[in-house]
């Protein structure tokens, strides 16, 4: 992951446009996409269902849950807005909750490093789909080193919440 002397992330001003540009035709059908991510996160991985207590003693289709959009859309939400201010505050920002609460509530869930990744690809898939006009190469690696970057805030957080 690059950094730069003073520990900054280097997210160059072209990747930063490419996550905004896209970010903002997502934006406005956020809960739907956010459905669709947690759902192929689910095809890919269905034992990470057991990670949400509000999935496991449901017996309503998926998408039929209530809880479950509302959830997938707020990660989404944070995951990309947290990509769009990557460069402005040259750290991973999270506005909902602190980075402390969500490492402490990963730990607590058991998250391990295959969640982070099959997750990864699910956002990267979603997005794809979301902009197939849009997307590139360039774009791709724009989001996976926001993605990147925000589980590595995250698993600095992931300990025990004091």
């Amino acid at each position: 992951m690059a950094m730069n002397e003073d520990n900054r992330v280097c997210f160059t001003e072209e990747q930063e446009a490419l996550v905004v540009k896209s970010w903002n035709v997502m934006k406005k059908n956020a809960g739907e996409l956010g459905l669709k991510f947690f759902l192929k996160i689910f095809e890919i991985a269905p034992s990470a269902q057991k990670l949400f207590s509000f999935l496991k003693d449901s017996n309503v289709p998926l998408e039929q849950n209530k809880k479950l959009k509302p959830h997938a859309m707020s990660v989404l939400v944070m995951t990309c807005e947290s990509a769009v201010q990557l460069r402005k505050a040259g750290k991973v920002t999270v506005r909902e909750s602190s980075l402390k609460k969500l490492g402490a509530t990963h730990y607590k869930y058991g998250v391990a490093n295959e969640h982070f990744e099959v997750t990864k690809f699910a956002l990267l898939e979603t997005i794809k789909e979301a902009v197939p006009e849009m997307w590139s190469p360039e774009m791709k690696n724009a989001w996976a080193q926001a993605y990147d970057q925000l589980v590595a805030a995250i698993k600095s957080e992931m300990k025990p919440s004091s």
